[in-house]
């Protein structure tokens, strides 16, 4: 094979093949016929002298050749977006593109500053993705993004952390649970209430499992949900209590939606991390972003335990 009778738009197309595992989805996502994506990818493999996609059943999956091809895709897409903001920087004007990608409970915390930054740095163009853990611990591992938002950063990456917030869970309840008032209710006592927890491998969920197991006591779980809008809205409606975030639950504690009760031991402390790989080379966009939240450090209050009656 010869490198040089490759073209760009080719491995473009390839690599939205690979990305998507679907011709008809990467047809759609390039805006290109299907026939027109299928006859560059054909004649990529015919360059390439070997296969790169075996279909199984209704499905496509790469071949040896092909995630090897896909590997080179990113490293040229990486450098030319690099190259890009090289040469806006030499211009001496902040242009260029941020890649961030957060997580669920971090969007009550993150949008607000990135508006910040956005009005002060208007040459840049920032696209932000919003998942809960897993997804972002796995796009972390294929270096997706710029910088990532994370609770707990994974033990199984070489990745750099910089914490730049505090980010402290708190028990709720509904109006009138029968705690309310109660002071320094022990663990042992809350986790014999029916807990809403979010999905395994949540950051707040093991933050909180951790906790009450510290404790010898074990929760006693009703129901699992994906997002903290459903555990707050089963929460309200009398069905458990649960741990979150103080900057979730905010608005519902000032309107009297939830409660706060007692806890020995809460808040529990965490902080919000900047993660990226080890040895990634960060953009000056990305650059600008961190020094943004280092300057512009939110504050999360913790409320204070409701009153009885």
């Amino acid at each position: 094979m010869n490198p040089r009778h490759l073209t760009l738009h080719q491995l473009r197309i390839f690599l939205a093949v690979a990305q998507h595992g679907s011709f008809a989805r990467a047809a759609e996502a390039l805006h290109l016929a299907p026939p027109t994506l299928s006859l560059q990818v054909k004649q990529l493999a015919q360059t390439v002298g070997q296969p790169l996609f075996e279909q199984i059943g209704k499905r496509i999956y790469l071949t040896a050749a092909g995630h090897a091809l896909a590997d080179a895709c990113r490293d040229i897409e990486d450098r030319l977006q690099r190259l890009g903001e090289d040469m806006a920087a030499l211009q001496g004007v902040e242009r260029g593109r941020l890649r961030l990608a957060i997580l669920t409970t971090a969007k009550y915390v993150v949008p607000k500053l990135l508006g910040g930054f956005c009005a002060a740095h208007p040459g840049i163009e920032v696209a932000m993705v919003v998942g809960n853990r897993e997804t972002l611990v796995q796009r972390l591992a294929q270096n997706q993004d710029d910088l990532y938002v994370l609770g707990q950063p994974p033990e199984h990456l070489d990745v750099v952390c910089e914490a730049f917030a505090d980010n402290p869970l708190v028990p709720i309840a509904p109006p009138g649970h029968p705690l309310t008032g109660v002071r320094a209710i022990p663990p042992q006592r809350l986790a014999q209430e029916p807990f809403i927890l979010r999905e395994p491998g949540s950051g707040t969920r093991l933050t909180t499992e951790r906790f009450f197991a510290a404790h010898g006591a074990r929760l006693r779980t009703r129901l699992e949900v994906g997002s903290n809008e459903a555990v707050k809205q089963t929460v309200a409606g009398g069905l458990g209590v649960a741990v979150l975030s103080a900057h979730t639950v905010a608005a519902e504690l000032a309107l009297g939606d939830l409660i706060a009760l007692d806890v020995a031991g809460f808040p529990l402390l965490r902080r919000w991390q900047i993660v990226y790989p080890h040895g990634k080379r960060l953009s000056p966009a990305a650059l600008a972003f961190k020094a943004w939240l280092r300057d512009h450090r939110p504050t999360a209050a913790v409320p204070s335990p409701s009153a009885a009656g």
